[in-house]
């Protein structure tokens, strides 16, 4: 994954480099409003992850201004600044889960089967560096990595309507209830990255005057915990698609 995204970071520097020897009479800056909408996840699902029972929408806004810069025919670089958040709340079916949790006072590690209820929020500075091509005069595409910083994040949730094999999946049976200590509480909030990467696929469609709309794909590269981070056992990975309105400033 840092190879990917090392290559592609290469790559837009080079562009960066070139586009600075054009004009830049063509500048542009747009202000962008728009809603992300994903969730962080294994990439391929593991046999440990039965069923997804829910998925919540969050408040997850995105709030950005981007220059576009010495554009040389139909292509150009681009270079964003966005505020936004990131967040999802699911509950899902689980089979021989690795966790760990706290119920009341006691503290367990094991296997847990039943379901889980998790939700995690970040709220980041992300700045994206694309290059752009204008396949026509109301059309841009983008593609290029981005680098967010995350300034407040969580990830917690329960366990519960189970049971955990503490251990192993051979280990003592704990029932796991819904209620407040019944239910086995997590927060892995302490254990994720401050500094995420990946890369970002976009199109920008001007329908009046300066007002336009956008929909972009956002990769996350980087898992949102430390690499040092074992208790969930696959990594988590930012998938997010963002839908909003762009107004051009200059």
């Amino acid at each position: 994954m840092k190879k990917i995204f090392l290559m592609a970071c290469t790559v837009m520097f080079s562009l960066a480099g070139h586009a600075q020897q054009c004009s830049l009479r063509d500048v542009k800056i747009d202000a962008r409003l728009g809603y992300n909408l994903g969730g962080t996840s294994p990439v391929g699902l593991p046999a440990s992850i039965r069923e997804l029972k829910s998925y919540e929408l969050t408040p997850s806004f995105l709030f950005g201004l981007d220059a576009e810069m010495s554009k040389c025919g139909r292509f150009g670089v681009l270079l964003g600044m966005r505020f936004e958040n990131k967040g999802m709340n699911v509950d899902a079916r689980v089979k021989n889960y690795h966790m760990k949790i706290s119920k009341g006072q006691q503290q367990m590690e094991g296997q847990f089967t039943g379901d889980v209820k998790t939700k995690v929020t970040e709220w980041m500075l992300t700045v994206p560096l694309q290059a752009t091509w204008h396949p026509a005069e109301a059309w841009r595409l983008r593609f290029g990595p981005y680098v967010s910083y995350v300034f407040s994040r969580d990830f917690s949730g329960y366990a519960h309507d189970g049971y955990l094999r503490v251990g192993s999946p051979t280990g003592a049976k704990v029932d796991i209830g819904n209620g407040p200590g019944q239910r086995g509480d997590y927060d892995f909030s302490s254990d994720m990255r401050r500094l995420q990467w990946g890369l970002s696929l976009g199109a920008d469609w001007k329908f009046y005057d300066r007002l336009g709309t956008f929909v972009e794909l956002n990769w996350g590269l980087s898992g949102i915990h430390h690499s040092h981070f074992k208790t969930i056992e696959q990594t988590l990975y930012p998938l997010y698609g963002t839908i909003g309105l762009n107004y051009t400033l200059r």
